[in-house]
Formats: C-alpha cells, structure tokens, sequence
C-alpha cells in the first residue's frame, strides 16, 4: 500500500492534518541529516525485542532520505542461550565474556545466525504490511553488504585470567567501509572479528560499533538501549548532556543491580570515546518506544538523549531560509494572542532583524531587534519553544541583541508587553512611560491597545528607566496621532515571558 493511500484512509482529518504538518516540518532535518554517516548500534537484546520490525523499517526510512548507514550488531542473550543450551561455560571477568576455545564455534554460529536474520528482514520490507522489496533512492533494490571490516586482536591474559578467544578492535579499513557506502549498500558488521593468522575474535558490539565510527569520521553514532535514554534521579528523561555530566551517569548506571542499567552504562562509555574521538553527536536511543529513532531525529522535541562536547545549539543572524521554521515557532503565540500575526511576507522583509537559535537543525527560539530612530530600537518577538524554555534561551537572546543596539550606536532599548514585564525587570530593565518614547513609536499600525496593562522597557546600556503605564489612557492619546504607520520600524507586540 503506497503511503499517500495510507494517508488518505486515516479516519480522523485532525490525524491526517497533524502528519501532514509533521511531514512539513521534518524538511530541515532531512535536509540536514541527507548525505551524512551514521553508525547505529544494535545489541542482541534489541534483536530480541518485539520492535526489531519496527526498527528495521526506521533504519531503512533513515537509508532511503539519503543517510548512509553502518549497522553495528551484538548478540550477547543469544548467546547466553546457546551457552546454556550446549552446557558450555558462560563465564565473565570485569564485565567481559570469557570465549573459550571449546565455545567459539558455537558463538560463531549465532552470530552469523543473526546477521542472517538481520538481512532477511532489510530484504522483506520496510513493514512487516509490506511485500514490496526495498528500494533505494535510485529505485535499486537496497542492499547490505558484510565483510571482514575489523581486524581484531586477542585481550590476552588479565589478572592471571586467559580470556582465549576473546579480542578487541586492532585496524577498521574504513577505505573499504567508505567505498560500500558510497555505492549505496547499507554496511552490517557483527561483533566477530578476524587476526591476520585467520583467527576468529568475539568482540564487544559496543566496541566495534565505536571504532567504526571513528575510523570512518561518521558524524553520528547512535546506540539503541532498553531504556528512552539516560534519566536524572528523578527519572525524568535528559534531552542532552555534556560528555562530563554523562560521565557521572554512566557510573551511576554501572553500579546498578538492574542488567539493562549495566548495559546502558557500557553504550554510555561506547559514545564518549566516540566524542572524545572526533564523533561530535552521539545518542542513546529506546528500541522499545516505537518510532523513537525517528522522533530523535526528525522531531523538535526528541526522543533520547543527546551527548555533545560542542555547544549543542547555535545563536546566528535568521535568513530567508528560516522564516518557515519561524512561523511555526510564533504561531501558536500569535493564535493565543500573546503576538500580533505575522504574514509569510511581513516576515521575509524583516528576517534582518531576527536573530535564532538553531540545535540539531530545528528553529528553537527567535527575537528580533527594531530601530525605531538613530538611538533608540525595539526588541520584540521572543519566543522559545516549549520544550526549551528555563534554559536561558531568551536571556541570550536578549543579551545578543543588546550587544548588537549598542554596536549600532543605540542609546536607548524598550519592549512592548502584556504578559512578560516581571521577566525584563529581573533582567535590569525598569518600569517606562508612554511619554518616556517618541510619538513616532506608536503610529504603528499594529500598536493597539487592549485595555490590559502594558509595559515599555528603554534604556541606555547602563541604565534601564521603565514605567507602567495604562492602555486606555494610551489609546486616548493614540488617537490624537495622524495615522501614520511607521516603514517598518517599530512594532508595539507584546512577547512571550521567555525563560
């Protein structure tokens, strides 16, 4: 079934209507994301799970939108199993399996046996509803390659115990990983790996998945975890981390009693050597919430966690290519009456005086800066998204677009408010007069009054004067004013309290 027909046959038009506006909104990230390199780490317990279908067809979304994908895969519950079944030992050392020379072929074969079963289900269809083989961009049946990726070397022997077969990354030919993703193949490395005499390793997938992402200088890597993500101590899902602050959480994690909190602490420490290494993104990501790696990537809001040593966001000048993104910013401010409404075109002739702040692709706050006359201008149109307000956002703003006022030899700076006075007097500005600003300011067209109590905020850059001042009594004098629209210079809109 083709995806406009599924479209269509979505009973609720407010269902329909709101996929329609996803869909809309996802252009930044594919643009952003088209091109680049993931490594995706997928352990046995993910292969495990219920969701391997669901994932699969994400992973395959993912290839299809142009992103070049490296599946690193594991099988440690699988072979715990196989171990059991076959009476052999099932022993581990400091959190690390000891392979035997009596257990190696029996763990080879289930590896190999997952790796089968992964390739089975790329070539089925992106849903288990789909009979259809999948296709790439070009429209060529999409293909995984596998091969002898990763030279392994043995551990050796640690505090006196010999762990035999098992290995570590020695070399990634990541030249051979390249030209296979460059042809269009999806690269799928188990964590078996192979020494130059021709012996088999059994490595961790954590490991493998990391080296790789190094070696090939993917821009991201991505470990998929029981879990949403890391959480703080109240349980609450942390949508970005510092490397130091995930640090703290993978050794909290790594003293659990809980198996899969010892498994998300190793994926933790897997993507701080990648970031220390030169993979400046790396997440961790539930397999169990269904459309999770999706909504990480391709959502505002998220769906895991986020760790960077970078400044995760970036404040910059707008251009014409932001307006969309800035509309969909303020329009429910606008809607609720908190800003006055802007058209697409009102907009585009003043994104010069925006200012946004960009994470992960997506608009997630904006403000804008108004000269009104040589010395004196207008900030006007904060808004910041839900998700990020008490992060500072807005007083960056605020103090980016100060900092420009005074470049430009402004004297005096004010804001325009109904709803946000107490955010800009703990931010040094001070209750102002009408009479405080020149008469040009309000012959705005969009300066209208609503009875409601407003506050103008001027200053020169060492010292706010503001005063309270009633509507009413403004509109009084308002209307005493030639009806003059000021050319795009001030504009009298309450802002949202940003945070």
């Amino acid at each position: 079934m083709s995806t406009v027909n599924d479209i269509n046959e979505i009973d609720d038009p407010a269902d329909a209507n709101a996929l329609v506006d996803w869909f809309r909104a996802s252009t930044q990230y594919i643009n952003a994301h088209r091109g680049k390199t993931f490594v995706v780490l997928l352990s046995g317990e993910a292969i495990a799970s219920t969701h391997l279908d669901k994932l699969i067809s994400d992973l395959c979304l993912l290839q299809s939108l142009g992103v070049k994908l490296v599946l690193v895969h594991g099988a440690r519950p699988q072979i715990d199993t196989a171990f059991s079944v076959a009476n052999l030992a099932n022993d581990y050392h400091r959190g690390i399996r000891i392979t035997s020379p009596e257990s190696i072929e029996t763990l080879a074969a289930v590896v190999g046996a997952e790796s089968i079963k992964l390739e089975a289900l790329f070539s089925a269809g992106t849903s288990t509803a789909s009979a259809a083989p999948l296709t790439t961009a070009r429209n060529e049946a999409l293909v995984l390659t596998r091969g002898n990726f990763v030279t392994a070397m043995p551990i050796g022997v640690r505090d006196g115990i010999d762990f035999h077969h098992t290995g570590r990354v020695r070399r990634v030919k990541a030249e051979a990983i390249a030209k296979r993703l460059d042809e269009g193949s999806i690269v799928l490395q188990s964590n078996l790996g192979y020494s130059l005499t021709g012996e088999v390793f059994n490595l961790t997938a954590e490991e493998v998945a990391c080296q790789i992402a190094i070696a090939i200088k993917a821009d991201k890597l991505i470990t998929l975890v029981p879990q949403e993500g890391i959480s703080d101590a109240q349980g609450k899902l942390i949508a970005s981390l510092s490397p130091a602050d995930a640090k703290a959480a993978a050794e909290r994690y790594a003293t659990s009693n809980d198996e899969s909190e010892k498994v998300l602490s190793t994926a933790i420490e897997a993507c701080l050597k990648a970031n220390a290494n030169g993979v400046h993104r790396t997440h961790l990501i539930g397999y169990q919430s269904n459309g999770a790696l999706i909504r990480e990537l391709f959502t505002r809001e998220g769906a895991g966690s986020l760790i960077s040593a970078d400044s995760l966001d970036d404040l910059r000048p707008a251009t014409i290519d932001d307006v969309a993104a800035i509309l969909s910013l303020i329009r429910p401010l606008e809607e609720d009456g908190t800003l006055v409404e802007r058209s697409r075109e009102l907009l585009e002739t003043e994104i010069d005086n925006f200012k946004v702040i960009e994470l992960e692709g997506a608009i997630i706050a904006c403000a804008a800066l108004y000269r009104t006359s040589d010395e004196l201008a207008e900030i006007a149109c904060i808004a910041i998204h839900p998700n990020y307000r008490n992060l500072g956002m807005g007083a960056r703003l605020l103090q980016s677009l100060s900092a420009d006022a005074r470049g430009f030899g402004i004297k005096r700076i004010f804001v325009l408010t109904t709803v946000a006075a107490h955010w800009f007097i703990d931010h040094g500005f001070k209750e102002g007069a009408l009479a405080d600003l020149p008469f040009h300011v309000f012959k705005s067209e969009n300066f209208v009054p609503t009875g409601e109590k407003l506050v103008v905020t001027a200053s020169d850059p060492d010292r706010r004067i503001v005063k309270e001042f009633n509507a009413a009594g403004a509109a009084d004098e308002r209307s005493a004013l030639p009806h003059q629209p000021l050319e795009g210079l001030a504009r009298g809109r309450p802002v949202l309290p940003p945070s």
